[in-house]
């Protein structure tokens, strides 16, 4: 019984971490718009912007993020 439960335990702390959703600030190369994307971009017209690619745990603090990141400020 302590060994289920151990193992329930272990997993749950690999899978709920990965569950977890991401926000990231990102900017089209046409438009330059920045906008807050829940995936990371895979094509080469939006390109994540702000802090080294920094991922974001609320789509609040993203929000927040855009108005102090330099290449958005150019709406």
């Amino acid at each position: 019984m302590t060994k289920t439960i151990t193992a329930f335990a272990i997993s749950a702390a690999l899978i709920l971490p990965a569950a977890a959703q991401t926000f990231y600030v990102v900017q089209d190369v046409k438009t330059k718009q920045c906008t807050v994307v829940k995936e990371r971009p895979s094509t080469q017209t939006m390109v994540i912007v702000g802090d080294s690619g920094k991922v974001y745990t609320t789509e609040t603090e993203a929000q927040a993020a855009i108005r102090t990141i330099k290449v958005c400020e150019t709406r």
